[in-house]
């Protein structure tokens, strides 16, 4: 494997910190700085600022993933309530047909304030989980195709790298959402199922056997791979093309200037792949309902399922919260990711226009 540290890097912010992620090795490029020893401690090194003049290695993605998953457990935590409607809402159409809010008022009038935040502990557990593998990998694989390509190549390509280094991170972490997504569908159609998250795991593998976990996973790619493409691809473009109007590049603005644009162009960034991501995440919600689709094979229910509903019904019930949950939901998310790995010492890598004049 070629360095995860290029010598062509240029970075706008900066200089980010040491170390490596996703289980992999890396080997030191003669011409460049030493790695650190590997006998070092994580858990204190994390929170320490590194210094200047590092390189990207280990520690940066491991920041990387630790604000991965705080942004995505914190964001997706806060919008539980949005999400239990919106999951109702797809699973029961007929009943739940008063809107967002007359959907959360119509579950607080027959189960309660607290009938809002069922599934919580799946959902801000299993989207730490996937923050971190999501957020981390997608670090990491855009830093290692520029590596491979060189940055004039990759600032050409900037936009299929994005597209592939988040479909590869997406892949990898839906392995781990996945079982988490399906105890917090299973809750939500039906309060009475489980109290908790280990006591949902623990009926779901009684009932339905390992592969109960996963009878979703081919929807939950569906839908979460062109989520995150969209996602990253578009916010990075978006907000590329707010610094571009305005003149400026990263490095020369404020923090908090720097914050309103990762704000603004996540939600632009959310409602794009949450209109492109709906279907299958319709798909996913009814799926994981008890006797949805009949029997037989996954695929022969989610065929009886898109057949039932119909195409345009999949495309379109729940899509206006969806799109409110997932537009403050990026924004979140892009937001606090910066913030935290900014407390960490640490600063996002941003892809630079070699022919930018200095």
């Amino acid at each position: 494997m070629p360095s995860v540290i290029p010598s062509i890097f240029a970075f706008r912010n900066h200089p980010p910190p040491r170390h490596f992620f996703l289980f992999l090795s890396t080997k030191q490029h003669p011409t460049h700085h030493t790695m650190a020893p590997t006998n070092f401690l994580p858990g204190a090194a994390l929170l320490a600022p590194s210094p200047a003049g590092t390189n990207y290695d280990m520690m940066y993605y491991l920041k990387g993933a630790a604000a991965g998953g705080i942004c995505c457990s914190i964001t997706h935590g806060a919008l539980c309530p949005v999400d239990v409607v919106k999951t109702r809402v797809q699973l029961d159409p007929v009943k739940y047909n008063s809107g967002l809010i007359g959907g959360m008022r119509q579950v607080v009038a027959e189960e309660g304030a607290m009938a809002l935040t069922t599934g919580l502990g799946a959902t801000a557990f299993g989207y730490f989980v996937q923050g971190w593998f999501k957020f981390g990998g997608v670090e990491f694989f855009k830093i290692q195709a520029v590596s491979a390509m060189g940055e004039e190549k990759a600032w050409n390509n900037k936009t299929q790298i994005y597209l592939g280094a988040a479909a590869a991170a997406e892949f990898i972490a839906d392995i781990f959402l996945c079982p988490l997504e399906a105890v917090r569908i299973r809750s939500v159609s039906d309060p009475e199922f489980c109290d908790g998250l280990v006591d949902g795991f623990g009926k779901m593998l009684k009932a339905d056997g390992i592969g109960g976990f996963y009878s979703g996973f081919l929807p939950i790619l569906a839908k979460q791979i062109p989520y995150t493409m969209a996602k990253f691809a578009v916010q990075g473009e978006a907000a590329d093309a707010i610094y571009a109007s305005m003149g400026s590049s990263p490095k020369d603005l404020s923090s908090s200037t720097n914050l309103g644009i990762s704000l603004a162009s996540g939600v632009i960034a959310g409602v794009a792949a949450a209109v492109i991501s709906h279907p299958a995440d319709t798909l996913l919600s009814k799926i994981n309902k008890k006797g949805a689709g009949g029997d037989g094979p996954m695929m022969t229910r989610l065929a009886n399922i898109a057949k039932e509903v119909g195409f345009v019904n999949l495309c379109t019930v729940g899509l206006l919260p969806r799109c409110v949950m997932i537009g403050t939901l990026t924004a979140g998310q892009f937001g606090i990711f910066d913030t935290v790995m900014s407390a960490l010492g640490a600063s996002k890598f941003h892809f630079h226009d070699p022919n930018e004049s200095h």
